[in-house]
């Protein structure tokens, strides 16, 4: 569907981002940026997750200088509570009784990096309501250990799909990456162009 013009690199570890430029049929290699995930005092969400994205893409692209470098990272937010990925079973079982039968929103930030200079970010946001689940439900769950690697604990695209009664937004942002706003930016910057090789 779309071509690159350029090395494009991905800074995440995540199977799902990974998946994600995968099927738009772009060429990318990945490199992990190592940045500690911790919001700063009064952070507010579409912040945190704009300045993770960045400071991941920027720590990327420091070594690759003629590369596009995208950064994310997600958030689940909770009354402005920020939850990141649990530390155990017990903070994710903790974590889903706070989100069940409420509604959340999740942000994920974006940014595409040349080298070592910031380009453009943006933070995407989706509203989330969670089904009423019971104890037993949400115990099950994260038994499943689905939950340890993923914010706010529970995988939209995965056996976390059935806590989720609606979504209002962006599908592809609730799973870690906005698609549409990604594409958006990566085609005015030129990095990417319809088409194949």
């Amino acid at each position: 569907m779309f071509k690159n013009n350029g090395q494009l690199i991905l800074a995440s570890g995540s199977p799902r981002r990974k998946g994600f430029l995968e099927g738009l049929g772009l060429d990318f290699t990945v490199a992990v940026a190592d940045v500690p995930e911790v919001p700063h005092d009064g952070e507010l969400p579409d912040e945190f997750v704009r300045r993770l994205a960045k400071d991941k893409a920027l720590a990327v692209g420091v070594d690759h200088p003629e590369a596009w470098v995208i950064g994310a990272d997600t958030a689940v937010v909770l009354d402005n509570l920020i939850l990141g990925k649990p530390r155990d079973p017990d903070d994710g079982l903790a974590m889903l009784t706070m989100l069940a039968g409420r509604i959340h929103e999740v942000w994920t930030g974006f940014a595409i990096c040349r080298g070592s200079s910031e380009v453009v970010s943006r933070a995407v946001c989706t509203e989330v309501k969670f089904v009423k689940a019971g104890q037993d439900l949400l115990s099950a769950y994260v038994a499943t250990g689905e939950p340890l690697d993923k914010a706010g604990a529970y995988g939209i695209q995965g056996q976390g799909g059935g806590l989720v009664e609606r979504i209002d937004g962006s599908y592809s942002n609730v799973v870690g990456l906005p698609l549409a706003e990604l594409i958006e930016e990566l085609l005015k910057l030129g990095a990417i162009a319809p088409g194949t090789d």
